[in-house]
């Protein structure tokens, strides 16, 4: 079935992380250079997400995901420029994750988890991983691990802005990201392994020939 790393490339692997993490970090640079000014924060967040995404438009990268990345950066800028409040940058940081948490957990109750999907439509199977009741076990006990991830990032972010203590909590959702995924990732997968029964042939080739549904 392979390696984790192979999950890991395919839900956007440490590159991901590290163009997430560079407006965190162009924002919390721009806020303490500029004397607590949230103006330049927000202004080389937003000028540092729009260059990542240009780059990841250059690199043939998927464009929704880079619009949302996009968007994300400008609405937390504008809301701390509303506020006055540099904490307030995260802030929609904040409710995504509790959105993200949200939606999977839905997504495993209806039987059509978002781990099954994302790597179903990377891997160009349309629903065919869904007509194999063992993966879509597999893909609904798995997606239980990213869920527990957002919760692990809310559980830590939610009082560090409510603290307001926005350099740690720039610091916390730059090592958060990267290092979180890969621990999602290496856990999910090995949840993967366990839950297909043996002979499986992996979550390459679905087994359609068992289709239930």
């Amino acid at each position: 079935m392979g390696r984790s790393g192979e999950l890991g490339e395919l839900l956007g692997g440490w590159r991901g992380a590290v163009e997430t993490a560079v407006p965190i970090v162009a924002f919390t640079g721009g806020w303490l250079a500029g004397g607590r000014s949230i103006a330049l924060g927000a202004g080389l967040a937003v000028v540092a997400a729009a260059a990542v995404a240009s780059w990841r438009v250059r690199q043939g990268k998927r464009p929704v995901g880079t619009v949302i990345s996009l968007l994300v950066v400008i609405l937390g800028a504008i809301v701390a420029l509303r506020t006055g409040r540099a904490e307030d940058f995260f802030l929609v940081r904040l409710l995504t994750n509790a959105a993200s948490a949200l939606a999977w957990a839905a997504s495993i109750l209806v039987r059509w988890p978002f781990l099954g999907l994302v790597v179903g439509t990377l891997l160009g199977q349309k629903g065919r991983w869904r007509r194999d009741p063992d993966l879509l076990r597999a893909y609904q006990r798995a997606s239980w691990i990213w869920v527990l991830q957002y919760l692990v990032r809310l559980a830590v972010f939610v009082p560090l802005w409510w603290a307001g203590k926005t350099l740690w909590l720039a610091t916390a959702q730059a090592v958060l990201t990267w290092p979180l995924v890969a621990a999602c990732v290496a856990a999910s997968w090995w949840v993967l392994r366990r839950a297909l029964p043996d002979g499986h042939p992996g979550i390459r080739q679905p087994q359609e020939a068992l289709s239930r549904f």
